[in-house]
């Protein structure tokens, strides 16, 4: 049986943290129109995406067991958009001991969630399959870890 823990941060000091992270969601285009002109029926999609993402980021450490609390200082959700998919970028700041890409990871990966449950109606086939929806490419795009400066 192996052993489990959470990482030792106890010594390290508090320096500013901050990752971008980004993935998307292959779409239909008729669906990525919908989102676009705001025809979606269950409502904003990229208001509803962007709490979603907030929410996970400040909830990271109940979702993923060795992940350490982290007093997040700021959260950025953008979207961007091509004919077939929407890409959403996370963008998580905090001043702490250990680095915020996993919140970013998670914000990214819970709005992209949050996109497909909002338009899962469009995107079915006649038999209730998703030939066209797919979630891709979620990376750590960038960190950025200095010290604190008075």
């Amino acid at each position: 049986m192996s052993q489990v823990s959470m990482v030792d941060i106890t010594a390290k000091d508090v320096v500013y943290r901050e990752a971008t992270a980004s993935g998307r969601i292959l779409l239909k285009e008729d669906t990525v129109r919908r989102i676009r002109e705001g025809l979606v029926e269950k409502g904003d999609v990229e208001s509803v995406a962007s709490v979603a993402a907030i929410l996970a980021v400040k909830n990271t450490p109940s979702i993923l067991p060795l992940c350490h609390p982290i007093p997040v200082t700021h959260v950025k959700v953008d979207f961007s958009y091509g004919s077939d998919y929407v890409e959403v970028r996370v963008t998580v700041k905090a001043k702490a001991e250990t680095g915020v890409e996993m919140e970013a990871l998670t914000g990214v990966s819970v709005a992209l969630l949050t996109i497909w449950d909002m338009v899962k109606k469009y995107e079915k086939d006649e038999g209730g399959q998703y030939p066209y929806t797919r979630i891709t490419d979620i990376r750590v795009e960038s960190k950025v870890k200095k010290p604190i400066t008075s």
